[in-house]
């Protein structure tokens, strides 16, 4: 055999076992996607090495010694005084007080009636009220003027209604943002509710609910909704991110086609919280770019080019994206030496987070000028460490990958630094499409795009409210009973008044 044909069979070896590695690789990946825990945190180990498993998780020391009572006491969670009083404060209560029967007072002894000396604290319940439904008939009274009936001038006046949340249906206010909250809070799908109704003795089929979601969305969520827009391309930081979702019987595509569901939010340091949802049937930029015409300021998302049609715009790239790139890199055995580099990554993105979370209080100045003066040597390192351990990778490698991801968004992950508004990651915009996500779960898909517009606006809704510290049924429900009467058509300043944080939505739907 000539020494070319040698040198080839060598090169073709060498690709086989780069290729078999790879291939190994992607299989513990997959089976980690699979099977392992979806949460992302860390906790650095000794010699900077980094678990993905809490301790229940890491497989024993077979030589450890066995740890007696008063060590598993040790993991118990402390108490405080007062625990359970500052859980229940803002419940109702009520004092039961166990008595003796009156035909049961006397001494058994000489006979004589009991009387009362005082009262024993035992203990404290919660109790459960199963939800109750009931039919409201409503009338109108009429008045009549006697006097001008007599002088022949009848004069007669009629009592104002509440003004229906859907015209022509039993539909209250109240069971139009339980159906809501039930299934965009609690992940709770129609078929499921329209079982619970039957419970309460309702025969209240899911088409009907579906109604009712694209009904009151549209006459009173949405035009809220196009003010929150408007307040929202107003601010300087925004959030985005998009998530696949299946909407059937859209024109010209088949069912099993991904239509996504995107959302924008203010950023962390906003004074108002803002979460809105927009349905699109495609991940195209033009989306974003039509979605955000008019912002001018710092948009957080992850690298997905189709954010960089948005004109105007700094683009703040996420740390946290680049984590877990990392995290994807590290071998199925984190003690092996393939997983240092991996885990050195993963060290250097913890290190920044966690002096992002000392810097939460302080102003926008002060966290600039923190962030240059803490954060930037640590950058200037990691920037350094990945120049010195990219010639060791090997290519086409989930830990080539992270980074390749690193060194080409490199300026865009640093334009944090800029401003001290900006974040350094996207977790606010992924938060906020978790709840849907997981609603995703259990409903599977839309049945038409009016019905994924229609769970997009009450998602946007919920989300704002969840994010102003309101409950998001009471806010809903005020929405519904209140708007109606509104005459916001012609005065749309009106709808201030209802936004999540005026003063008196703040009390009201707390």
């Amino acid at each position: 055999m000539g020494a070319d044909q040698m040198k080839k069979l060598e090169n073709r070896i060498s690709e086989l076992e780069q290729e078999n590695k790879h291939l190994h690789e992607t299989v513990e990946y997959l089976t980690r996607k699979l099977f392992g825990r979806s949460s992302e945190k860390t906790s650095v180990l000794s010699l900077d090495q980094v678990s993905l498993f809490n301790e229940a998780e890491i497989q024993a020391d077979p030589e450890a010694p066995e740890p007696d009572l008063k060590e598993f006491q040790s993991y118990r969670r402390k108490k405080f005084k007062g625990q359970r009083a500052e859980l229940l404060k803002d419940l109702p209560r009520d004092k039961r007080l166990c008595t003796l029967d009156q035909e049961d007072r006397f001494c058994e002894t000489c006979e004589t009636d009991l009387v009362s000396v005082g009262e024993e604290f035992i203990r404290t319940e919660i109790e459960f009220i199963p939800a109750k439904v009931r039919v409201i008939d409503y009338y109108r009274e009429t008045f009549e003027c006697r006097t001008c009936r007599k002088n022949g001038e009848p004069y007669m006046e009629k009592s104002p209604m509440p003004y229906p949340v859907i015209q022509h249906s039993m539909a209250s206010p109240s069971t139009v943002a339980w159906v809501m909250h039930q299934k965009f809070v609690n992940a709770l799908p129609l078929y499921r509710q329209e079982k619970e109704w039957q419970t309460l003795g309702v025969k209240l089929s899911r088409a009907t609910m579906a109604n009712w979601i694209i009904a009151a969305s549209r006459d009173w969520l949405t035009p809220l909704l196009h003010l929150m827009h408007k307040k929202l391309l107003q601010e300087k930081y925004l959030h985005a991110d998009e998530t696949t979702v299946q909407v059937m019987k859209e024109e010209g595509r088949k069912n099993t086609t991904d239509s996504y569901m995107w959302v924008y939010s203010t950023g962390q340091y906003c004074k108002n919280q803002i979460h809105i949802f927009e349905y699109q049937p495609g991940r195209s930029g033009k989306y974003p770019q039509e979605f955000l015409k008019g912002f001018k300021g710092f948009l957080h998302s992850d690298a997905y080019s189709g954010y960089r049609k948005v004109p105007e715009i700094t683009r703040c790239l996420c740390w946290s994206h680049l984590r877990r790139y990392f995290v994807d890199a590290l071998p199925k055995d984190i003690k092996s030496p393939e997983a240092t580099i991996p885990s050195q990554g993963i060290t250097f993105c913890n290190k920044l987070f966690e002096i992002e979370e000392t810097l939460y209080p302080l102003s926008s100045e002060e966290r600039k000028s923190a962030r240059l003066e803490k954060e930037q040597p640590l950058l200037d390192a990691f920037w350094s460490w990945i120049d010195s351990v990219k010639g060791q990778i090997l290519p086409k490698s989930k830990l080539s990958d992270a980074l390749k991801y690193a060194i080409n968004q490199k300026e865009e992950l640093l334009n944090y630094l800029k401003d001290g508004n900006c974040s350094i990651s996207n977790n606010l915009a992924e938060n906020s499409i978790r709840p849907f996500t997981i609603g995703r779960k259990n409903w599977l898909f839309s049945g038409s795009p009016k019905g994924a517009s229609a769970s997009a606006t009450v998602y946007s809704i919920i989300e704002t409210a969840k994010a102003n510290n309101l409950n998001p049924y009471k806010y809903l429900n005020f929405i519904f009973s209140e708007l109606p009467g509104v005459q916001f058509g012609q005065h749309p300043e009106f709808l201030e008044d209802y936004l999540p944080w005026n003063p008196e939505i703040q009390e009201a739907c707390k």
